[in-house]
């Protein structure tokens, strides 16, 4: 019984919140494609006044419409937003443009809500841990926010505390989200290049590990132990007993913000040396190790005395396989030739396999690229504007880029941005060259080379060995007559609705004048009981008649169609 109650419970939360997005998006403009998929019929949403309302924001583009719906219906889909806005390959440049700007700044935690937290996490009072911890907190998102502290024993530390309830929130948006997607894929045509219910479980999957604190202090252990001493970086201690899936602590850093640094330290030496250490360190995340900070922008990086980089916030990590960086490798290495037959080759190879469809004109269109961009001098060159028009191509024809792949894509032109508002002259090609030269020959490395036979010959001997028994599953299937082929017609759903409607329709109204007809002969007929001469039953069926009348005339207005 509380079971039942329980999802009765979700499921009506799950109604209020259906009913609270689609208004969003009706207020900012998207009755259309609400229509299409039926949902205000669905949830009973009143079009016409939100349409109304609609008037206030028409002098805002399409893309700040969008992104102002995201910012008002809260973390899950700002998050969503973030995700779209490093799927430059499937969005609009414009609206990528625009995503960029999102803000997740929201209103602080009350200090006793963040110690009621703290607390649960620790499972006792947090004086017993902390001997300080600042009420004002140092910086507030929708998903946690982070206070300043100290331990017992003198470390300075930051609490990075999840606000309260926000993962059932997040859950429920992402199981409407996913309902949504899902009508997207099958009634909207223009919008299935996207691979909204793909897209969902890119988001879900970053969602959750973002909600998982845990997975952040493993990741910062990692990042640690893959560049165990190296010079120049230092990486900030986490503390696992005090750390849990809702609360992390970790070392309080003190050095400078970049922008900080930027902003104050003249033309010079320290500068570029800062610069050339900041793409380094990326390079090798990228290129050598393969797990990388996928969000190296300002904010996530300080200089400290020596000087030093340090990143901060591990919630955002890329990886890219050794398969993956080669692939990348053979793709730079070919635009760097100027071969457009064997780019293009390498741009197919690094997509999903069975994405794209017609192929003709990618050459023609690769050769425009790298004429376009990779003639021009160092100043000129902009590894940003040359990943969006990438990417740009790659949607044209329909290829999808994995998405560590755009996540690594989108880091290196953050990257970009940071190093040359340290050092405007830095060639970054020429730096990452000896990289990717290392990373292509890695490929012929005899132990390398060894492998990849060990493991084709692993396949093929399990082939082998699978091979008669599959075929005789299939023979045995084909004899019983359990075989059989399925064909699927993509595209006639919409015909096949409005055909059923209008079925519906004349059914409905060859019903109501066929009760018309009986009604009139029972009041001619003067059957009793009679009411002032008139038969009952004909008049309540007359009024039954007229109410139903009207409720079609009212259904086939509401949906604009005489």
């Amino acid at each position: 019984m509380l079971d039942r109650i329980r999802y009765m419970r979700q499921t009506l939360h799950d109604l209020v919140r259906s009913r609270e997005i689609v208004s969003v998006f009706l207020k900012y403009g998207y009755h259309d494609l609400a229509q299409r998929l039926h949902l205000p019929r669905l949830l009973g949403l009143p079009t016409r006044r939100m349409r109304e309302k609609a008037e206030v924001i028409r002098a805002m583009s399409k893309p700040e419409r969008f992104r102002r719906a995201l910012e008002e219906l809260g973390p899950t889909f700002v998050k969503a937003g973030q995700i779209l806005s490093g799927r430059s390959g499937l969005v609009p440049p414009e609206y990528t443009a625009e995503l960029a700007r999102l803000q997740d700044n929201v209103t602080p935690l009350p200090f006793d809500a963040v110690e009621s937290v703290i607390e649960a996490e620790l499972r006792q009072p947090w004086r017993e841990v902390f001997a300080e911890l600042e009420r004002e907190p140092l910086g507030s998102a929708s998903i946690g926010q982070v206070h300043r502290a100290r331990l017992h024993s003198g470390e300075l530390v930051v609490v990075k505390v999840q606000r309260p309830g926000i993962k059932s929130k997040v859950q429920t948006d992402l199981d409407i989200l996913h309902r949504f997607a899902v009508l997207l894929e099958h009634q909207a045509e223009e919008v299935r290049v996207w691979r909204p219910v793909t897209l969902v479980a890119q988001l879900q999957r970053d969602l959750l590990r973002e909600l998982d604190y845990q997975v952040e202090a493993g990741n910062l252990r990692r990042f640690a132990e893959q560049f165990r001493g190296e010079p120049g970086l230092y990486v900030p201690r986490a503390y696992p007993e005090f750390s849990t899936s809702r609360l992390l602590v970790m070392e309080l850093v003190s050095g400078q913000k970049l922008a900080d640094f930027a902003a104050t330290e003249p033309p010079g030496t320290r500068r570029q040396w800062v610069a050339n250490a900041i793409a380094d360190l990326v390079m090798k995340q990228i290129f050598v190790h393969g797990f990388f900070h996928a969000d190296p922008h300002p904010g996530n990086l300080m200089i400290l005395p020596g000087p030093a980089v340090c990143f901060l916030d591990f919630g955002m990590m890329g990886f890219l396989s050794r398969e993956g960086r080669e692939g990348f490798s053979r793709l730079v290495g070919a635009i760097a030739d100027r071969d457009e037959e064997a780019a293009t080759r390498a741009l197919v190879d690094l997509a999903e396999p069975g994405s794209g469809e017609s192929r003709s004109g990618l050459n023609s269109d690769m050769a425009d690229f790298i004429h376009r961009n990779f003639n021009l001098s160092m100043k000129e060159f902009s590894f940003g504007r040359v990943t969006r028009e990438l990417l740009a191509l790659t949607a044209r024809y329909h290829l999808v880029i994995p998405p560590d792949m755009v996540s690594m894509l989108k880091a290196f032109g953050l990257m970009e941005d940071v190093v040359r508002s340290l050092d405007p002259q830095r060639d970054l090609m020429v730096q990452a060259r000896p990289f990717l030269q290392q990373v292509r020959m890695g490929g012929f490395n005899p132990k390398r080379v060894l492998r990849m036979l060990a493991d084709s010959g692993e396949d093929f001997g399990m082939l082998l060995r699978t091979l008669p028994r599959d075929v005789r599953s299939l023979m045995g299937k084909l004899k019983a007559g359990e075989g059989r082929v399925t064909f699927r017609h993509d595209g006639l759903e919409p015909l096949q609705r409005t055909l059923d409607q209008v079925t519906n329709r004349v059914a409905f109204a060859i019903v109501l004048a066929a009760m018309i007809v009986g009604n009139a002969l029972i009041i001619h007929s003067r059957m009793p009981p009679l009411w002032h001469g008139v038969p009952v039953v004909g008049m309540l069926g007359f009024l039954v008649t007229a109410f139903l009348g009207l409720w079609l005339l009212y259904s086939i207005l509401r949906h604009g169609r005489m």
